[in-house]
């Protein structure tokens, strides 16, 4: 085996824990989880920020994150400023990480100059972690999925 092969992981070195430190405080600054916007928007009163579902009109009619508000990352120029308090930060999601719509729509807010992070996972999360969620049709709930909510320990067999 030569010794002087360095792995596919560590082929780039590390950061510099300072370096890392500043990357992920960053990282943090910009994202918010699925299950931290669910248990705000739990805990009662006001969450301090206010939620946008950034996805198309079909998208929220087949199910949105209750308290949301609506409005397409296309919209965002022209309407945020008669919908939002641009005092009150902003947390957008779309469909999921292999969508970018909520990205774009904080970029769209951010330069508009609204404080806002994106909600990582989008609504494909949030509904896979076993949150209720809304429809045309009402409130409806899946089961959580093990592989991304936890289970309790004496139902994972360990």
């Amino acid at each position: 085996m030569n010794t002087d092969t360095v792995n596919p992981v560590l082929r780039v070195a590390p950061a510099a824990p300072a370096q890392a430190a500043a990357w992920f405080r960053a990282s943090l600054a910009f994202h918010a989880d699925v299950s931290d916007v669910a248990a705000a928007l739990a805990a009662g009163g006001d969450p301090g920020f206010v939620l946008v579902d950034s996805r198309s009109t079909e998208a929220w009619d087949q199910g949105h994150i209750p308290g949301a508000i609506h409005l397409p990352t296309a919209l965002v120029p022209e309407q945020a400023g008669q919908l939002l308090d641009p005092s009150v930060p902003v947390v957008t999601y779309c469909w999921g990480p292999g969508c970018n719509g909520a990205t774009r729509a904080a970029l769209a807010f951010a330069e508009l100059g609204y404080r806002v992070k994106e909600m990582l996972g989008g609504f494909e999360y949030w509904a896979r972690e076993g949150f209720a969620y809304e429809t045309w049709q009402g409130t409806e709930r899946r089961p959580g999925d093990p592989l991304t909510a936890p289970v309790a320990a004496a139902d994972c067999g360990c």
